[in-house]
């Protein structure tokens, strides 16, 4: 791993409009999440994101977990990002890394760009070492992969 972030990028054949509403709805995530630790949004999750927005996740990576999330970066149909925490005291003094979505229109449907920014993580020393950041970014990769599925227009 380079920096503190790692990136994935795939052309969607697709509007930014329709990937941006499927990424700002909080209950598609786990139909989005490549990795099938996205379990379902907590019951008081917004149904769509907004600058600020917090919504929590169940998650299960071997056990279950929570994460909460507060959206760090908004502009619609071109960017979102969030940051997730443990919930209570853990979320203080831990964590922090941060999903971001850069949306770009090109010829043909919208450059996705996916990052994963540990910039302001707590734990960002541990994580960018051994196999967590290559498992991570082929993640990423199937994430961008069921966007496409489930934006894009059959052919």
């Amino acid at each position: 791993m380079d920096g503190d972030v790692i990136t994935a990028e795939r052309v969607i054949k697709a509007a930014p409009e329709a990937i941006f509403a499927l990424l700002a709805d909080p209950s598609r995530h786990p139909d989005i999440d490549g990795s099938g630790s996205v379990k379902q949004a907590k019951a008081d999750a917004p149904t769509r994101l907004s600058l600020g927005s917090k919504f929590g996740m169940s998650m299960k990576l071997g056990i279950g977990y929570s994460m909460v999330n507060t959206v760090v970066e908004f502009e619609e149909d071109r960017r979102i990002a969030w940051q997730a925490r443990p919930p209570g005291f853990f979320g203080r003094i831990s964590a922090g890394r941060i999903w971001r979505y850069q949306l770009d229109p090109v010829d043909g449907g919208t450059r996705v760009r996916e990052s994963w920014d540990l910039s302001q993580d707590h734990q960002r020393g541990l994580l960018r070492r051994g196999r967590l950041p290559q498992k991570t970014h082929d993640n990423m990769a199937k994430t961008l992969e069921r966007i496409a599925a489930l934006t894009e227009a059959p052919t």
